[in-house]
């Protein structure tokens, strides 16, 4: 299990460089059955990590990129009439795959983005009334530019919770950009990325992941944490059961990609912003304090007792 993440990883490090903790966090999430959303400017590499990942996890790959004028037909399919066969034939979009990468997502009309909604938490598509069934395994990398950006728009609060995390790509460190130069002198390295596992393996991984145990004690913890976060004075809407249940499936995915069968305090605490911070909506109050999520979250792990130090 830590070998083969480690292999993915190494292959993903070809053309992504000083940025482990976000790939690491990445392979997790599509181990833990969740969709991923990057949230960054321009140029920090969030298309070409999706790309990246494909090709390592030897994964049929899509993308849309998403514009005004893409309509819900372009993403779950169609019906057309084929005169041949005297019936109507269906024709996929684009999440007929493995792995999607929904590149500029917040740049589209909300009606577009909510046909997402129904592929992201079901995996499957409906059709004029007919259900279909989306590939195995199935992963969401959506890309965003921040709000406020020309063009963009707010997702809605029902699509955000869909997304087990919400990651910043961030800009490199000098030695990783002067190494990002050097690695594009001779070409693009996302050629030299190589497939080093199947789909079929990753299935098995998801499965494998699933069985890692948490105990009572971890479980009271996450729920605790999430309590915390409906109580705070600062705080509109916390987080909500679903994502309570992204961040033990992701505490699962961490300690399977470590080599561990069973899930330690931090484990939990690594990831509990990632999965959090976009499913809360805080009050007036808070900015004008220029209090975010972070801080919130921030402030609960300090204030509420690990399982390990009781």
């Amino acid at each position: 299990m830590k070998q083969q993440a480690e292999k993915i990883l190494n292959e993903v490090k070809k053309v992504i460089v000083g940025k482990d903790i976000i790939l690491e966090k990445i392979l997790m999430t599509m181990i833990a059955r969740g969709h991923v959303l990057l949230d960054d400017v321009p140029g920090t590499g969030k298309t070409t990590t999706a790309i990246a990942f494909s090709k390592a996890l030897g994964l049929d790959y899509a993308r849309i990129q998403f514009t005004p004028d893409v309509l819900p037909s372009d993403i779950v399919g169609f019906s057309m009439y084929d005169k041949n066969k005297g019936d109507f034939v269906f024709k996929p979009g684009a999440v007929m795959t493995n792995l999607l990468l929904a590149d500029e997502i917040n740049r589209t009309s909300s009606k577009t983005q909510s046909a997402l909604l129904e592929v992201m938490e079901e995996r499957q598509a409906t059709v004029d009334g007919k259900t279909y069934r989306l590939p195995e395994p199935f992963t969401v990398i959506a890309t965003q530019n921040p709000v406020g950006s020309a063009g963009t728009q707010l997702l809605p609060q029902a699509q955000l919770d869909r997304f087990m995390v919400k990651l910043r790509m961030g800009y490199p460190d000098f030695e990783s950009q002067v190494n990002l130069l050097r690695d594009r002198q001779a070409g693009n390295p996302i050629t030299s990325v190589k497939r080093v596992t199947e789909a079929e393996e990753l299935i098995q991984m998801q499965r494998e992941a699933e069985t890692v145990q948490v105990s009572d004690e971890i479980l009271k913890y996450i729920t605790t944490l999430s309590f915390e976060t409906r109580k705070h004075p600062l705080t509109m809407l916390g987080v909500s059961p679903r994502g309570a249940i992204a961040v033990s499936s992701m505490a699962k995915a961490g300690a399977y990609i470590r080599g561990r069968d069973y899930v330690l305090t931090d484990d939990v605490t690594d990831i509990f912003k990632d999965v959090c911070a976009h499913r809360m909506i805080l009050t007036s109050k808070a900015k004008i304090t220029e209090t975010t999520e972070a801080d919130i979250l921030d402030e609960i792990l300090r204030n509420t007792p690990r399982p390990d130090r009781i």
